[in-house]
């Protein structure tokens, strides 16, 4: 093939090559219907009025009379729920002197889910009837299928220098073929994974076994999940799934990498909710008691509070539960400013809140919750309320830990029951557990 070659859009290829080109759904009643295609798809079927039809169309109106049965049911298993066995198919579609192979493909959105769409791509096989393809004609063929893909595809050789480079590719990391063809491959990852990147593939090339990686596809590393880098230097989290192919005695590497970029920043999303409160943006229950784990699992010192806001019920019923969420935001608020540090302030639940201070003993962590409470008290804060002030007081319970405790329940209860003190006691004050 000559080099100009290469330099064809991908349609023109396909034109040239007799490939023809389909997107094919399932409707509400879950019919097969061609969602777009070529005019090489419409000369399959034999209709004369291409330049007419209006997407979509009938599947079945188009090939019912000559789509063998095994046809239609590869195309119904793509769409079945799960991944198919293999993550492409294909079938020969024969009729008279006409010889087809067709290549399925199911597409999904990044959820895993069942796929949405097929895309379906015939190559013209009748050539091979009769005589040995030339390679220029595969060459080409290929090319525009990777070009097609939706996913980069990377390949490099034995010195792990990039031999190909798709459209998909260039669109991933900014790059253009010509700039990255022949460069190391490790210009596409975050400097920090460069240096151990080649170990990685040696250990990856000796234990690759594709007979034994059926369920799954091969992995550089136990987790797929990597990361690229963009020309502009901001990083990209990938899936990556790597394949070793022994060309002409030579080694090569294909990998398919796939952005996930948005499923990360929802993953990330989700972590910080699970451990976030949505009223007051604190930490929950769940961070705090695993925080206060993390300490236990040492030898430091810790001390713990419990703070209830006193006749919060009241603050509710007189004003509104506007106002009840607007102190506790503001207890939040000025909670967090006196944890500054190592330790942590988060809500417990309901109008209690909690406190962990690593290192501080009984003396100095009644210090600190008895300046709060007066903060509290005096409204030594700044603060715009939506309405007028809003006095509050709030009772503390303090407990700290007990030599080689590493019960976080045991401490807990011990802080609660001096909260509970507090209350007894007359309120607006700290009790020590």
């Amino acid at each position: 093939m000559e080099p100009s070659d290469w330099s064809k859009e991908p349609s023109q290829v396909i034109d040239e090559n007799a490939i023809c080109v389909a997107m094919i759904a399932l409707d509400e009643s879950r019919e097969l219907i061609v969602t777009a295609c070529n005019d090489r798809f419409f000369q399959l079927t034999g209709r004369a009025d291409a330049g007419l039809q209006i997407f979509p169309v009938a599947f079945d109106a188009l090939l019912a009379s000559s789509a063998p049965r095994g046809f239609r049911k590869k195309l119904f298993a793509c769409f079945a729920s799960g991944r198919p066995p293999e993550p492409e198919q294909t079938h020969d579609f024969r009729e008279g002197s006409q010889w087809w192979r067709f290549s399925l493909k199911p597409i999904r959105h990044g959820d895993g889910s069942s796929a949405r769409e097929v895309l379906v791509t015939g190559f013209d096989m009748t050539a091979k009837i009769d005589r040995p393809q030339e390679p220029e004609v595969d060459a080409s063929r290929y090319r525009a299928l990777v070009d097609l893909a939706y996913d980069a595809i990377v390949t490099m050789d034995e010195q792990h220098n990039i031999t190909l480079f798709n459209r998909a590719a260039e669109n991933l990391f900014g790059f253009s073929s010509a700039e990255v063809l022949g460069r190391p491959v490790v210009t596409l990852l975050p400097e920090r994974f460069r240096t151990h990147h080649p170990r990685k593939v040696q250990q990856f090339a000796d234990s690759y076994q594709p007979v034994q990686r059926q369920a799954t596809p091969p992995r550089m590393d136990q987790s797929n999940s990597v990361y690229g880098q963009h020309r502009d230097g901001s990083i990209i989290p990938v899936e990556i799934a790597v394949s070793k192919i022994e060309r002409n005695g030579a080694t090569e590497f294909m990998a398919v990498v796939r952005d996930i970029s948005d499923r990360a920043r929802l993953m990330t999303l989700l972590k910080a909710q699970a451990k976030t409160d949505v009223l007051t943006g604190l930490p929950n229950r769940r961070e705090f008691l695993e925080f206060v784990e993390r300490v236990l699992a040492t030898s430091d010192g810790l001390s713990v509070f419990i703070l209830d806001v006193d006749f919060f019920k009241e603050i509710n019923d007189r004003r509104g539960h506007d106002a009840g969420d607007e102190v506790l935001r503001v207890l939040a608020k000025v909670g967090t400013s006196m944890a500054d540090g190592p330790g942590l302030f988060a809500r417990w639940g309901g109008e209690e809140f909690v406190a962990a201070l690593p290192g501080a003993d009984t003396h100095l962590a009644y210090a600190l919750a008895n300046e709060l409470r007066r903060r509290y008290e005096r409204q030594d804060f700044e603060h715009a309320w939506h309405s007028e002030p809003i006095p509050f007081t709030v009772s503390i319970g303090v407990a700290t830990r007990e030599a080689g405790e590493v019960d976080v329940d045991a401490l807990m209860k011990r802080a609660d029951r001096a909260l509970y003190r507090a209350k007894q006691s007359g309120r607006n004050r700290v009790e020590i557990g």
